[in-house]
């Protein structure tokens, strides 16, 4: 929960300050000209002209003259001319806005339409920035609120496995024991089987247990926890190196949960998806905090859109202010997906 408070926090303060900037910056465009008066400045030039010159000296003859129709046409060329720059000096910004959007993703936060423009435009678009800071506020805190209590019922979930089933697998595997020393010569055989099917069954539920609730990130910290994890995924067909120093800086309890998670989801992906047959681990310092980078040899993402293992890693780095990238390996074939933190965290 203390992540939740947190989020909440951050979120609706950053919301504020960037809401502040926007009016500013608003305010400072409210000084130009509406686009209706700008509008209605030139057609009114336009008339006022046009009436001048009918009232004045200008004749229209029965037929039109060619001379006479040329300055028409010119005059009308000038008006039109002076309509279409009008109206996409003035439309212009809402392109722009347009565009931010269509592009507009709140995974990728902080990107905001640039104001600009007539004083209705840049009106809008301030309130477009400020609906954004609102929504990526509300979204971090339901994320926030989403993961805690996923993290919660995994913990449920794998405490009830290891207390509940894997005590009860473990009494089969002794009475099974029991019915083995017991049982005549030409049975014992297929108890034994039975016994070795209890025992995988058992092993399966203790694995997954760990996975659902890493005992070990709590007991031991995060490096032991990442290297543990390169070993299990070993076991599983991948040949998972890792290069974890052992002075890395220490970081918040909510900020290694998020980079085991990542780390755990980049192996998983790569384990069922990639077609791998290497993957490494690497976490590092860098200038601004911490690095955290999971490759592999296999066929890479290409042009497939991301599924929902990976915006669950987008959704976690939001929570703790971090950046997350999915790219092709530094040799041009794999994957790497990349996590950082910057210093302090959240």
């Amino acid at each position: 929960m203390g992540v939740v408070t947190d989020i909440r926090g951050r979120g609706r303060s950053a919301s504020l300050v960037r809401a502040q900037k926007c009016r500013r910056i608003g305010r400072s465009g409210a000084g130009n000209v509406s686009l209706f008066w700008r509008i209605f400045s030139l057609n009114a030039a336009g008339l006022i002209v046009a009436a001048a010159l009918l009232l004045g000296p200008v004749t229209v003859s029965t037929p039109v003259q060619p001379a006479e129709a040329l300055v028409v046409a010119a005059g009308l060329a000038v008006l039109l001319a002076a309509n279409a720059v009008v109206l996409r000096v003035g439309l212009a910004p809402l392109q722009r806005l347009g565009r931010a959007m269509a592009t507009a993703d709140l995974l990728r936060p902080g990107a905001r339409a640039v104001v600009a423009g007539p004083a209705e435009t840049a009106e809008l678009i301030t309130t477009y920035n400020t609906m954004l800071d609102r929504l990526e506020a509300e979204r971090a805190a339901g994320a926030a609120r989403a993961l805690s209590a996923q993290e919660r019922e995994r913990h449920r979930i794998a405490r009830e496995l290891h207390d509940e089933v894997g005590q009860t697998l473990t009494a089969v595997l002794l009475q099974l024991k029991r019915v083995a020393d017991r049982a005549p010569e030409d049975l014992r055989p297929e108890v034994g089987q039975a016994q070795e099917a209890t025992r995988a069954g058992l092993d399966e539920i203790r694995r997954i247990a760990r996975r659902l609730r890493p005992g070990i990130l709590e007991e031991l910290g995060l490096a032991s926890a990442l290297r543990s994890l390169a070993t299990e995924f070993t076991a599983h067909g991948l040949a998972v190196r890792h290069r974890i120093p052992g002075d890395l800086p220490a970081l918040p309890e909510e900020a290694e949960l998020v980079v085991y998670r990542v780390a755990q989801e980049a192996l998983t992906n790569t384990a069922r998806h990639a077609g791998a047959d290497r993957a490494e681990i690497r976490f590092r310092r860098i200038a601004d905090g911490v690095e955290l980078v999971v490759g592999d040899n296999g066929k890479g993402v290409g042009t497939a859109a991301e599924g929902a293992g990976i915006g669950g890693m987008r959704e976690r780095a939001l929570l703790i202010g971090a950046d997350l990238a999915v790219r092709p390996g530094s040799e041009g074939r794999g994957t790497d997906v990349r996590l950082c933190i910057p210093a302090g965290g959240r």
